[in-house]
């Protein structure tokens, strides 16, 4: 048996792959020279490791270069169709369900709308196993070729897993949403009831921010903050390159954080919250011409149009981003980003309109120092950021771990390893709540 906290032979394979992974997704197609200068691997490791992962299916040829005198050199990446990875973004409105291949190319996708339910958990349940269910199907794929699914839901996500507990077995992940009156619910026991599929679930901002940092406005910077406006408000703080999560998982709650003492009730119970004064619910709450019986989308889209005849509406804008400035000021101020990247379908909506505002209020409000190394711009990957970045959860771990694959639980637990007839799904939702 190996030593405690000393490496094998076995890590030191599995961190040569993940090694070589990694760098193959974020920076490929690259020659196995290339990936020997960037890796620092010999010329040995990296034949013996791209040997085997071409042997497995996760790295394929990528056509070929001309070399300085020699032959062509091979290009190599990681294949998109080794497997594929479900994102889920459980919204204010709606569940979105995509499952793309390993290059994050959507192959389906489903729309499934709350409606009347809203977020009652069982009905959220449904929903995205229903959606999990239809995009699978749509794509023509076995679920075994799926790696895992990533889950962005509103809230503070809690892990409290057993120290034997497999990854991605969804046991111990409990989401505290205070904003759609989840007090403590057991969401990865709810899932596991009705699907064998690894689960990984974080907060929908979390999730937006390492989209935007793998693929978008954040990347290439280690100190960043990636907001996201929607129905709420919330952030993902990212700090030496990593995601700050906080004691409890609750870091990033920037929408609860109070502007003004005494001020508007916001959705969580307290007075004063940025997200009572910039997120959508709150501002078109707030406008007397918010059209009925439409979606958010399009009623903060008519308040866009609307101001610039409508001085109640143009009132309203103006104040949402002198609030929203000064919440970014704190930003600056409290970690000292290099970006602060605005996203979310609200904040890409408001920010044509009101950034060069916002702008100008967070220089007025923050240091001076810190706020001349921070630039403020938008998101780059559009509307669905979160449900990428849910994908992203999965596909984190199947390249932190060399391509190594989730083991996969039963859906059904005891019942079905024992033979016993199937137990309904809700049956089974049921049960787990007890």
């Amino acid at each position: 048996m190996a030593e405690r906290g000393k490496r094998t032979v076995r890590d030191l394979r599995r961190g040569n792959r993940a090694s070589l992974l990694r760098h193959l997704y974020f920076e490929g197609p690259l020659s196995r020279q290339e990936l020997g200068r960037d890796t620092g691997l010999s010329a040995g490791s990296i034949s013996n490791v791209v040997g085997e992962l071409i042997a497995d299916g996760m790295v394929e040829e990528a056509g070929a270069v001309e070399s300085d005198g020699g032959r062509p050199r091979m290009l190599l990446q990681v294949a998109p169709g080794y497997g594929y990875v479900v994102g889920v973004d459980v919204g204010e409105t709606r569940v979105r369900v995509e499952l793309f291949d390993l290059a994050l190319t959507e192959r389906a996708s489903a729309d499934l709308p709350l409606s009347d339910s809203g977020h009652d958990v069982d009905h959220v349940v449904r929903l995205v196993l229903d959606g999990i269910e239809t995009v699978v199907r749509e794509a023509g794929i076995d679920d075994s070729e799926v790696l895992g699914v990533g889950i962005g839901v509103p809230g503070i996500v809690a892990h409290n897993r057993a120290p034997d507990a497999l990854p991605g077995d969804g046991e111990g992940i409990v989401v505290h949403g205070q904003t759609i009156g989840w007090d403590a619910v057991p969401l990865g026991r709810l899932l596991r009831a009705g699907t064998a599929l690894p689960l990984f679930v974080d907060n929908g901002a979390k999730t937006l921010g390492q989209a935007e940092m793998w693929f978008g406005a954040g990347r290439g910077s280690d100190n960043v903050v990636i907001a996201l406006i929607g129905s709420g408000v919330g952030a993902c703080v990212v700090t030496d390159g990593k995601p700050y999560h906080g004691a409890s998982s609750s870091a990033g709650e920037w929408g609860h954080t109070t502007l003004r003492v005494g001020g508007r009730t916001c959705r969580c119970g307290s007075r004063g919250c940025l997200e009572a004064y910039v997120g959508a619910e709150a501002l078109l709450g707030r406008w007397p011409g918010s059209p009925e019986g439409v979606s958010e989308e399009t009623a903060l889209a008519a308040l866009l149009a609307a101001a610039d005849t409508d001085p109640e509406a143009e009132a309203l804008l103006a104040e949402a981003a002198e609030y929203l400035g000064a919440g970014i000021a704190d930003l600056i101020n409290l970690f000292n980003p290099h970006r602060i990247v605005i996203g979310g379908w609200a904040g890409l909506m408001l920010g044509p309109r009101v950034l060069p505002t916002v702008r100008e209020v967070a220089a007025a409000y923050a240091l001076r120092h810190p706020c001349a190394q921070t630039s403020i711009e938008l998101g780059r990957l559009g509307t669905d950021a979160v449900t990428v970045g849910a994908a992203t959860l999965p596909l984190a771990r199947f390249l932190d771990t060399g391509g190594e694959r989730t083991v996969r639980l039963p859906a059904q637990g005891d019942a079905d390893r024992a033979g016993e007839p199937p137990v309904p799904v809700r049956n089974r939702i049921a049960r787990a709540v007890r």
